[in-house]
């Protein structure tokens, strides 16, 4: 392939809820074009950007895959992103170096939760939109509904640049208001396309409607709209280019239609992103900082005159290739075999070798790319997505995506015995692929903890690191780390061991007091013995018995904290004492104190946060007051409530799929750490029980 200039690229992303056809729509486009000989179909696993063996088992995406288009004289970079809300986080990677964002709507069901999320990606990037309303052909498609829906949700921005022709069964084709031609289609999905007048029973519509874009084209201009008003039209130059520029300024979302698996729509789709879309830098150059100072703003506009400057979005850990970066060139060309440091990581120098554009998973070496193009490189040492790699010589830093934090923990143990550190290593391989999920080792329960936005993703995580890497691992909810504590003094209590069965005997005595101190204080330990009740050097001793059995629990077998020990008498024998008596001694006035001194258990408390439509707010708050929750307060966020409450971990292990059912997948949640409070009495006696018939099972 050659390498085209900046002005010839169109870089776009597929955006959308699940199952509206995006893989499908990017098929189509690969077909129509010649890319590929045959139609690759999701169902049948042959779609292209679907090549990861779970999204051919499970037959949805799963991550992000690009794909190239030659089409009238452009390189068009596909990016086809996942719509589930379990991975759609991959897809904010891809739009953040996308220039035109394609939101696929389904003809049926219109707006869901994950074109709302689409939305949001697009407009925090402020990246134009262009809405197609696909599955055209489905019965009960309804244009003219979805368009009122989109009007209705982002304004009267929203205009159609194409009609269709028919609907569900007898849908044949589009009338395209830009070039005022019917395009029909052939029905066996071939994709044969003839261009023709426009059907006289659609004459009169589509004059209205295309005086309608033209106006909405001239409200964008000023000189437009003046040039309207004298002419009352728009010259074809002046319609174009007032198009171009309003999808680009997104003072316009035009919106298409197609039925991607029929293969209609498509060359009229491509049309318009090679001739309307914007080209890398038609909304200006991008801003980054000063390496270590973010207030410091720097500008590089898309020029291979310009330094030398390309930003990672995505990551692919490849058990035979290695670490694939899939880069978007910002600045300067890019050649293989070229030096560049990595700003991301304290300016860690890296070798290029060489430059691959991909289609699907099948790689094309190239020798350069040019300003604004996109490309994937092999093998990079310290490179993660959202770095930024550049020229030594002329330093930037572009800003790094940012992610909501998993909502969900799992533990994970190998499969079989000996793969500790095997897990642990492709684990960590996985995470740099998929910056949301999260492992970590629970500092209390030692368990090995995936985080994910939900049960399916770390499924997924986990059959992949299976097939990629050779490593099956049991998936169980993580121990809930509870953790006891006393409230009351006690005084005077003695830990004796004695022990003589022939020669050297054990002799030990401890005197303690203990009492609780304030939440957060650990655990104390102080000296108060007088004189030699019990030598100097047997003491620390004590202190190690209390310790390691607060430790092992009392109620629970979870560790006891916030409490103080002081140790203020004792016994001790000249032969027959020892550390280990007094240890053991230590221990057992520790135990006989818990028994009297109030032992209770402390659960911890989760501070969540839920986003939700209005609608759903009562079940939602019904819910929460079944898991023992205590809101903390409710305020909106767009059209979706935001509600904070404090919940007992405990309660929330299982909260990803009840949030997915109360809101129909358009709810989502994120959870931290607050504090530990004490279990009510009822969790604290199943707790108890548990922890007494699992001691009887190890011992019987």
């Amino acid at each position: 392939m050659k390498a085209y200039s900046t002005s010839d690229l169109r870089n776009i992303v597929l955006l959308g809820h699940g199952d509206v056809g995006k893989t499908s729509l990017t098929s189509a486009m690969l077909f129509a074009s010649g890319a590929e000989n045959r139609f690759g179909r999701v169902d049948e696993g042959g779609a292209t950007t679907d090549f990861d063996e779970e999204e051919i088992d499970r037959k949805i995406s799963l991550q992000t895959a690009t794909a190239i288009v030659e089409w009238a004289g452009k390189k068009i970079n596909v990016i086809d992103t996942p719509g589930y809300a379990a991975f759609v986080a991959d897809a904010k990677m891809a739009v953040a170096v996308a220039d035109l964002a394609l939101i696929v709507v389904d003809s049926v069901s219109g707006i869901q939760v994950i074109t709302e999320r689409a939305w949001e990606y697009a407009d925090h990037f402020s990246t134009p939109v262009l809405f197609d309303i696909n599955k055209m052909d489905r019965d009960n498609a309804d244009f003219d509904r979805i368009v009122a829906e989109l009007q209705e949700r982002w304004g009267r921005s929203c205009v159609a640049l194409q009609l269709p022709i028919g609907a569900e069964s007898s849908y044949e084709g589009v009338v395209d208001l830009a070039t005022m031609k019917a395009y029909r289609y052939s029905q066996d999905g071939s994709g044969k396309v003839i261009s023709s007048d426009i059907p006289d029973e659609l004459a009169e519509l589509a004059a209205e409607s295309r005086s309608h874009l033209m106006e909405m084209i001239a409200e964008a201009d000023d000189e437009l709209m003046e040039a309207f008003f004298e002419a009352g039209e728009l010259n074809d130059e002046q319609f174009t280019s007032g198009l171009r520029t309003a999808i680009a300024n997104r003072t316009l979302l035009p919106i298409v239609c197609s039925s991607a698996i029929q293969m209609v729509g498509t060359q009229p789709l491509l049309d318009t992103i090679a001739h309307l879309a914007p080209a890398p830098g038609d909304r200006g150059a991008s801003i980054g900082h000063a390496p270590g100072d973010e207030a410091s703003a720097v500008e590089r506009k898309f020029e291979d005159g310009e330094p030398l400057s390309a930003f990672v979005f995505k990551t692919i850990a490849d058990p035979f290739a290695g670490k694939l970066s899939y880069l978007q060139v910002r600045s300067g060309v890019l050649k293989g075999d070229s030096a560049v440091i990595n700003v991301s990581r304290d300016n860690a120098a890296e070798r290029l070798g060489h430059l691959q554009i991909m289609q699907g998973k099948h790689a094309t070496a190239v020798k350069e790319l040019h300003a604004g193009d996109i490309g994937v490189v092999a093998k990079l040492k310290e490179t993660l997505t959202s770095d930024t790699l550049c020229d030594a010589t002329s330093p930037i830093e572009y800003p790094r995506i940012t992610f909501r934090a998993p909502a969900i923990s799992y533990a994970v143990d190998p499969k079989s015995k000996g793969d500790e550190d095997k897990i642990s290593n492709a684990l960590t391989r996985l995470t740099e692929e998929d910056p949301v999920l999260r492992v970590a080792r629970d500092p209390k329960s030692a368990e090995l903890l995936v985080s994910g936005t939900g049960q399916l993703h770390v499924e997924v995580a986990l059959a992949r690191m299976a097939r990629k890497f050779g490593v099956e691992a049991i998936l169980h909810p993580p121990k809930v780390p509870y953790l006891e504590t006393i409230k009351k003094k006690v005084s005077h209590v003695e830990g004796k061991h004695k022990k003589q069965s022939g020669g050297r005997g054990q002799f030990g005595v401890c005197v303690i007091d203990i009492e609780p101190l304030p939440s957060g204080s650990g655990f104390e330990f102080v000296d108060k013995i007088f004189g030699g009740a019990i030598p100097q050097n047997y003491r620390p001793a004590v202190e190690k018995g209390i310790r390691e059995a607060s430790e092992r629990g009392w109620l629970s077998g979870n560790p006891v904290i916030d409490f103080r020990v002081t140790l203020t008498d004792g016994k001790y024998h000249n032969v027959d004492s020892s550390e280990m008596a007094f240890k053991i001694a230590g221990s057992i006035a520790f135990r006989d104190a818990m028994s009297r001194a109030g032992a209770t258990i402390l659960e911890p408390v989760m501070e969540v946060v839920i986003v939700a439509p209005e609608e759903n707010m009562g079940d939602i708050m019904g819910d929460l007051s079944s898991r023992r929750g205590k809101p903390q307060g409710m305020e909106t966020q767009g059209s979706n409530q935001v509600i904070k409450a404090m919940v007992p971990m405990a309660e929330m292990l299982e909260y990803s799929s009840t949030l997915k059912s109360l809101t129909h997948d358009r709810g989502w949640f994120t959870m931290e750490f607050s504090s530990y409070e004490e279990a009510p009495a009822n969790v604290r006696k199943e707790i108890i029980s548990t922890f007494s018939a699992s001691k009887e099972d190890a011992a019987g």
